[in-house]
């Protein structure tokens, strides 16, 4: 893809900045040279891969996906050509425990190496701006997990992109399972998009997709887990196929707590 092609795309405003490093409040273009450490800041971050023994995916400590020399490989890299950070899952891959599909997928950490781990009190907020390269039948590109706190391995929301270009958001509807959907935009195939995840006063899940925001309640069985962030290729199909899958491509991609 000819990256002067994507900026010209209606989601231009603001992809120049997106395409950047945002630490210490630098802003600089995306260098597709370099690994996505080298674009991105990935020190609060772990990478989950569909590869590895059953039941147990390998993971990639942030510590070798820091720099422009980090981990890379066929799973997570730069995209040569727009120096997008791409994460790719095919339909046949290794799974957790849980989940019958796999993924290439961030997990949010603190910058001390332990895992994130925050109460739904005070202000939690991932914003991200990206596009689906491609995807079978939908992909998870976002998402807030419960942490500890009790027993469940559930997520508090995903964020989906589904094969026809909708894009929807699933609130768990408590800790047991059981999830409510909710379309909150459309965007086709290969088209840059923004969101913004957020948690305010503990209560309420404020999303923002391409600047339209919507708001959802937390139940309050929520309310004694804490939390954290994932972002990148959460396949939702599987197969025995290892070429078809979900690719999603980065352009920006911050947290921030308060």
């Amino acid at each position: 893809m000819n990256p002067s092609r994507l900026l010209a795309t209606p989601a231009a405003a603001g992809l120049a900045l997106a395409l950047t490093v945002l630490s210490g409040g630098r802003a600089d273009a995306a260098n597709p040279g370099v690994a996505p450490g080298g674009n991105f800041d990935l020190s609060v971050w772990q990478l989950q891969e569909p590869v590895g023994s059953p039941g147990s995916p390998t993971t990639i400590p942030s510590s070798r996906l820091q720099g422009a020399n980090g981990y890379q490989d066929a799973y997570f890299y730069t995209d040569t050509r727009d120096g997008a950070m791409t994460f790719w899952a095919p339909e046949k891959g290794v799974t957790t425990p849980n989940s019958s599909y796999a993924r290439s997928e961030l997990r949010e950490m603190n910058r001390d190496g332990s895992a994130a781990d925050w109460s739904l009190s005070g202000s939690h907020r991932m914003s991200a701006t990206l596009r689906v390269v491609s995807v079978t039948k939908n992909v998870c590109v976002g998402q807030i997990h419960l942490g500890t706190g009790g027993s469940s391995t559930k997520p508090l929301l995903e964020l989906y992109y589904h094969s026809g270009g909708d894009i929807v958001l699933g609130t768990e509807n408590s800790p047991d399972g059981g999830q409510t959907p909710h379309s909150v935009g459309h965007v086709p195939i290969g088209k840059t998009w923004t969101y913004t995840i957020a948690v305010s006063g503990g209560n309420t899940i404020d999303l923002t997709v391409n600047g339209t925001t919507t708001h959802y309640a937390i139940p309050s069985s929520f309310h004694q887990y804490k939390q954290y962030f994932k972002a990148g290729s959460y396949n939702q199909s599987s197969s025995d196929s290892t070429t078809d899958g979900a690719r999603v491509a980065f352009y920006g991609l911050t947290v921030k707590h308060g």
